[in-house]
């Protein structure tokens, strides 16, 4: 079975390179959790930065200035062919709506990749106000991850090939309450209504790459065993956390 450490080996790196769309949001985060793992970190500004990529994290931020930026820079076109040719991708809440081949209540102007088979509405979960965090059973975790939802997106639809990792049991404004799907998979593509990085826990980060190259849950669980107890429960969200600006 090929793994991600295998196929860094095989470009002679020595080293796992994830890249992390550094144009606008939450990408300072996630390079720390990548760093965390060991492995390198690249930001990603320019189509340059794509070269011998192993992966790519799309941030939490604002989607819309995301689209802006991501066409301003000349990111949009070689992104999207990356992610077709198969670039293993990590989406956070607004790098989920980015993914998606569906967003529901974006700006005219808004577009995405359109390469995770999901339907997505900007901030489903509710506006500032409603921000909140749950702690979520992900498939292939032993423990549960603290996730931090603000302003999020909820994905309404998934496709026959998606596989929903995790759900959330959440009440909306009109009092109807149902199981949300929060964390999806779909080939090399692993997405998250949630920002895993603002509690500090980067295991998500590693299911996420190790499932993209071919990796099994079982393979990668052994891998996030030593993790779990360091992770688990460290993270406390307080008031200056849920500043506005942070969105799907």
């Amino acid at each position: 079975m090929i793994s991600i450490w295998r196929i860094a080996a095989g470009r002679g790196q020595t080293t796992v390179r994830i890249g992390v769309l550094a144009l606008q949001g939450d990408f300072s985060e996630h390079l720390a959790m990548v760093a965390e793992l060991g492995w390198r970190g690249v930001p990603v500004k320019e189509a340059a930065d794509l070269v011998g990529l192993d992966g790519l994290v799309l941030p939490g931020g604002e989607s819309t200035a995301q689209c802006l930026l991501l066409e301003a820079s000349g990111l949009r076109c070689p992104i999207t062919e990356e992610l077709r040719d198969g670039l293993p991708a990590l989406g956070t809440c607004a790098g989920l709506i980015m993914l998606s081949r569906t967003v529901i209540g974006g700006r005219e102007d808004q577009w995405s990749f359109g390469v995770l088979d999901v339907a997505v509405r900007r901030n489903g979960f509710g506006r500032q106000v409603r921000s909140f965090e749950a702690n979520l059973v992900v498939e292939g975790l032993v423990e549960v991850m603290r996730a931090v939802f603000i302003r999020a997106p909820v994905i309404t639809e998934v496709g026959d090939k998606v596989e929903v990792l995790a759900s959330v049991p959440y009440r909306f404004p009109d009092g109807t309450q149902v199981q949300v799907p929060v964390v999806v998979a779909e080939g090399s593509l692993v997405a998250s209504s949630f920002h895993p990085e603002l509690a500090g826990d980067p295991r998500l980060h590693e299911l996420a790459f190790g499932r993209s190259v071919g990796r099994s849950i079982a393979d990668i669980v052994s891998t996030l065993d030593e993790r779990e107890e360091r992770y688990v429960g460290s993270f406390q969200m307080g008031d200056d956390q849920t500043q506005e600006g942070r969105s799907g």
